[in-house]
């Protein structure tokens, strides 16, 4: 079954990858960066556009 994708202005996207221990974090405006600790990731989010160059 195919669901819909979320999208909206409050949509976050947090992606593991493969082969790490590091998350990569994309925020609704099209900023990515990639963390090891979940904490700081989702600071990062919370602050935009702080730190949000797309």
């Amino acid at each position: 079954m195919n669901r819909p994708m979320l999208a909206g202005d409050r949509v976050y996207r947090i992606h593991w990858v493969l082969g790490t221990d590091r998350l990569r974090a994309v925020c609704h405006c099209a900023a990515e960066r990639e963390f090891e600790d979940p904490v700081r990731l989702w600071e990062w989010l919370l602050a935009h556009p702080e730190g949000h160059d797309a």
